[in-house]
């Protein structure tokens, strides 16, 4: 029997960042703030949730700082959610 696991679109996870735009200060979502929900809330495994995280940011939506300890919405990013 396969066990494969479905994954979720990024536009669905991209939810998930969504919700903790709340959380932010000065523009900065901590990247505490969104792998706690999808590895814990989602329950999608590390490789799933750095696989979305790079979906957003290959996609323009999301930078992230050299530092890896925070990311920011783009200009496109934020108009995902206007």
């Amino acid at each position: 029997m396969n066990s494969r696991r479905l994954i979720p679109s990024p536009s669905f996870r991209a939810t998930t960042v969504d919700q903790t735009i709340t959380n932010a200060q000065d523009g900065r979502i901590y990247i505490e703030k969104t792998n706690g929900p999808f590895l814990f809330g989602d329950k999608a495994t590390p490789v799933e949730y750095s696989a979305c995280l790079k979906f957003a940011i290959e996609r323009g939506w999301l930078t992230m700082h050299e530092s890896g300890t925070f990311v920011r919405f783009t200009q496109s990013g934020s108009d995902l959610f206007a």
